[in-house]
């Protein structure tokens, strides 16, 4: 547990989709060693009902990072100190500019005396050799190898934290080739440590390729290879810069698109992040590009490509109602179900959601994407257009079918339940029809809009005041108690003196 923690909930994973809400940054927040802590709220029955609290904002399991704070908990001065030694401690072993400076001196050694520390994930100078004497470690380091460093580097697979899948070749080739076909000539690239070696492994082999492209990653072992100009520390779940100033300044100027270079924002996430922390984050950093926007441009949106699964489509146009979801699906190297080639219910459900239009995202044609006129977009061999639906409705890659009853296409496996009054798979468990919100179970609204919760919010604000005023006259009843235990203690210490003179 980080120092500083104090008793709450096991995990935020584990609290559920209707015990828990983010209410998302607030000002003055702590912090942990991932930045400034979220701040979430309980949203369940019972004594702990509405109640709020910090919690890291990088990882929802405890195990990996266990900040905890509620927010009307006074945290002694001890303990602050207590947590900002832990904060420090935690932080990398060398700044930015010292692996900057260290990979110069690497890079400068011959191809024998190039070595990398598996067990620490760090490259080696000879002087520090002894010290990782008992680490297995990679030698004769390529200059190649040193271009790609994800395949250098083991991927952290925390699919909660980092998860980093990386694109494979097919899936990196067909989104650089596609950023170039729509004309953009800076990427900033959020999370996506793949496509931004590709495009820098390129413009350093090609003199005429025109592509930048910044890394946006809480990965800080990536500072190893690239410079201040082409890495920033950074988590997308705060959006917070570890660099402070300096690297929230190095993105802004990355942003200003001059001499007609545009810019979009290609993003990866981790699939068991919280989309609403994530589309916050997304949504300053847009807040950025348009803040560098020359006049005349106000009222146009920064391009995106979020990739993320399917089954999330709802909570992003929640968040981004000018998105739309591709057909394309992204596969990875180093994740065992999400490949290319497979088919049915086994073929990767990550997609590219984005705000530029439909028509113009050309997918491959030789993969079996076609284009549907009536549609204006690209999709998939499976995903047939439905007349009475008037629309390509498959988001799986099978053909759906339409369901009259429920008036819209379902999946190919399920089946009218005249029970639950929607179609569900076969042998599922039927469960009441108007079952809604996670949180009071009333249908007509969902968790993020529950009367219950907006209740609950308001009663903790106007119970905080209470609580402190509470507190402090408990703290002042102990201390008269304490004053009055000392004065007849003092007397009679008194009296057995004098007895005894």
């Amino acid at each position: 547990m980080a120092a500083g923690g104090a008793a709450g909930p096991q995990g935020l994973c584990g609290l559920g989709a209707g015990g828990l809400a983010l209410l998302g940054l607030a000002p003055g927040a702590p912090s942990c060693p991932h930045g400034p802590a979220l701040l979430f709220a309980r949203t369940g029955p019972g004594r702990e009902g509405g109640r709020r609290f910090y919690a890291c904002s990088a990882c929802r399991d405890r195990k990996d990072c266990g900040f905890f704070q509620w927010e009307d908990e006074e945290v002694s001065e001890t303990r602050l100190a207590a947590r900002e030694e832990y904060n420090r401690n935690h932080q990398p072993s060398f700044t930015h500019r010292q692996n900057v400076e260290r990979y110069k001196n690497f890079v400068l050694l011959p191809l024998p005396k190039r070595r990398f520390c598996q067990e620490c994930q760090q490259l080696l100078l000879p002087a520090e050799w002894e010290k990782h004497s008992d680490h297995e470690f990679r030698g004769d380091i390529s200059t190649a190898q040193l271009k790609t460093p994800s395949q250098l580097l083991y991927p952290l697979e925390n699919k909660k934290t980092n998860a980093q899948y990386l694109f494979a070749d097919r899936s990196c080739q067909f989104l650089l080739d596609l950023i170039i076909d729509l004309g953009f000539r800076r990427v900033l690239s959020v999370g996506t440590p793949r496509l931004h070696e590709m495009i820098q492994s390129k413009a350093s082999q090609k003199e005429d390729f025109r592509v930048r492209s910044l890394l946006l990653d809480i990965d800080f072992r990536y500072s190893q290879f690239y410079t201040e100009d082409e890495f920033c520390h950074y988590n997308m779940f705060n959006h917070y810069f570890f660099g402070g100033e300096a690297a929230h300044e190095t993105c802004r100027k990355f942003l200003y698109q001059d001499n007609g270079e545009r810019v979009i924002l290609v993003t990866d996430p981790p699939f068991g992040g919280l989309v609403e922390a994530l589309a916050s984050s997304f949504k300053k950093l847009m807040a950025m590009w348009k803040e560098t926007e020359k006049e005349g441009c106000n009222n146009q949106e920064m391009p995106v490509f979020w990739i993320f699964p399917y089954f999330f489509e709802s909570r992003i146009l929640e968040f981004f109602p000018s998105f739309s979801m591709m057909d394309y699906q992204v596969d990875y190297d180093n994740h065992a179900l999400y490949k290319h080639g497979k088919t049915g219910r086994r073929q990767s459900p990550v997609r590219i959601f984005t705000n530029l239009t439909p028509s113009m995202i050309v997918l491959p044609v030789e993969e079996g994407y076609r284009f549907c006129a009536i549609c204006q977009r690209y999709v998939s061999s499976g995903n047939q257009h439905c007349e009475i639906c008037n629309s390509c409705t498959s988001k799986d890659g099978r053909r759906w079918k339409h369901c009259a009853l429920c008036k819209k296409c379902v999946k190919p496996s399920w089946f009218h339940c005249n029970n639950c009054n929607c179609c569900a798979l076969q042998n599922h468990t039927c469960e009441k029809a108007d079952a809604g919100c996670f949180v009071c179970g009333k249908a007509g609204h969902k968790r993020s809009t529950c009367p219950s919760l907006s209740r609950a919010r308001t009663a903790c604000q106007g119970d905080k005041k209470q609580r402190q005023k509470t507190l402090k006259r408990v703290k002042m009843g102990i201390c008269k108690r304490s004053a009055v235990k000392h004065a007849i203690f003092s007397r009679k210490k008194a009296k057995n003196k004098k007895k005894k003179t």
